[in-house]
């Protein structure tokens, strides 16, 4: 037990965790749920914008407006490793986290200004590799502040952020549409793209004044609280070691993360997942399906996003509690399929909506289930954590590289073929953590015969 808390009895610890936890909750969490907003937000704007005008105004082809949704992805997917192995060697959140999100603000207003097909495929490759640090950078974050058993809700808090931007998309857009078209000789879609990257980047100025570092290096705690902050997680997975995080290497946690073959099963299942989620990059098209006006569909892309973040909420702090990871992840997914199936069956406009109403709360749901399960099943060393979230996270988005090729102008209003792929990639999730269970299972036992043989059986263990 660290110094600051020997002597103590386990209920003033227990009091002044709480006080840790609830200082976290109130320092971390808003600013990263704000900054995720816009993060979503300036990476989907370009769905908003093909309904304000973008394609007609540039001249674009269906297949050249899709190139541009997934070339974000690439540089997305290229630099999640290095961007997080980079976080957990300089230890530093505050600082790299927001300066990202500066030059990421800035790229997206460079966006409207764009003339032509070259210069916004530019923009959003180059937009890709700079918000490939948010994500992983976060979970990254939170991981080492937050036990286990804490780690979904929080997770889902911060995935929160990208379900609001996702009804905020619709609202923004909507209301630009509706008073800013023309206005200086702009169309709605440029004051899309200026208006929100400006709003970014006046956060992010913001962000380096709330945003703490890892608790080792953290200067807006006291000492007894970042001795509390690491011996806590430290217990939580029973290590004998509390008093300092380990000195991580670039190389060391990504090797001890690639050969580690409970990895892989994250990743598929993540993947599956992810790809099933990549719908909401054309929501607004799918919805446009339904046959309402353009202001009236984007009106009606907010209510699932609201009732996604409702669910994932719900969901994630029950699996808090319980400790269960399995159910909460495959029984949400279960249901997005029954929506992908109902989708692409009819065309008519309430067991339509309805499906777009349950597709997006599973997938959603089931991924903040999945990302939290990589940081449960591989806490430690730090470095191996940040590299398996970020590796997860990078292959899981492949998905978004070709997703936009299922989602032709032909192949409306019912997407067949996108529905189904969704359906076949929640399906594979499904299957993959069912396989996973039973081996995260068999480990258990042989953990508890160990101990057991050692005297000894309160030790760490997977969570199923």
């Amino acid at each position: 037990m660290p110094p600051t808390l020997q002597g103590l009895t386990s209920e003033e610890i227990g009091k002044l965790e709480n006080l840790l936890v609830r200082k976290l909750d109130i320092r971390l969490m808003p600013m990263l749920v704000l900054i995720y907003i816009m993060n979503y937000l300036d990476r989907n704007a370009i769905a908003a914008a093909k309904l304000s005008g973008i394609t007609e105004e540039l001249g674009l082809t269906s297949v050249q407006f899709q190139t541009c949704v997934s070339v974000l992805f690439v540089g997305y997917i290229l630099m999640q490793v290095p961007s997080n192995l980079f976080l957990n060697k300089i230890g530093k959140p505050a600082l790299y986290l927001p300066t990202c999100m500066i030059i990421w603000g800035i790229l997206c207003g460079a966006s409207g200004a764009t003339q032509g097909y070259g210069g916004l495929v530019a923009c959003r490759f180059i937009l890709g590799f700079v918000e490939a640090a948010y994500f992983p950078g976060c979970m990254a974050t939170l991981s080492a502040w937050y036990t286990r058993k804490e780690l979904s809700l929080r997770t889902a808090i911060l995935y929160c952020g990208a379900l609001l931007s996702g009804a905020f998309s619709g609202l923004i857009a909507a209301g630009i549409n509706d008073g800013m078209n023309g206005v200086r000789g702009l169309l709605a879609w440029r004051w899309l793209f200026i208006i929100e990257g400006s709003i970014t980047v006046f956060i992010a100025f913001a962000a380096y004044f709330v945003l703490p570092n890892f608790p080792h290096n953290s200067t807006c705690i006291t000492e007894q609280q970042r001795e509390l902050a690491i011996w806590r997680l430290a217990k939580d997975i029973r290590e004998d070691e509390w008093e300092c995080e380990e000195k991580p290497t670039l190389m060391g946690g990504f090797k001890e993360c690639i050969t580690d073959s409970k990895t892989w099963f994250l990743v598929v299942l993540n993947l599956g997942a992810v790809s099933s989620g990549t719908i909401n990059s054309f929501f607004p098209t799918v919805v446009e399906g339904l046959g309402e006006s353009r202001i009236h569909t984007l009106l009606l892309t907010v209510p699932p996003y609201i009732l996604s973040c409702i669910v994932a909420m719900a969901v994630s702090r029950n699996a808090d509690r319980t400790g269960e990871r399995y159910f909460h992840f495959t029984l949400p997914l279960w249901v997005s399929i029954a929506g992908f199936i109902i989708s692409a069956a009819t065309t008519k406009f309430g067991p339509r909506y309805f499906a777009m109403m349950i597709m997006l709360p599973g997938v959603y749901t089931a991924f903040i289930i999945g990302i939290a399960w990589v940081a449960n099943t591989l806490p430690r060393p730090s470095s191996k954590r940040a590299a398996a979230l970020a590796l997860t996270n990078a292959i899981a988005n492949c998905s978004s590289i070709y997703s936009p090729y299922l989602y032709p102008d032909s192949g409306a209003p019912r997407f067949v073929l996108a529905m189904s792929v969704n359906a076949g990639t929640s399906l594979l999730a499904i299957v993959t953590a069912t396989v996973f269970r039973f081996i995260l299972r068999r480990l258990n036992r042989k953990l508890g015969r160990a101990e057991l043989d050692g005297g000894n059986d309160g030790g760490f263990r997977y969570l199923l």
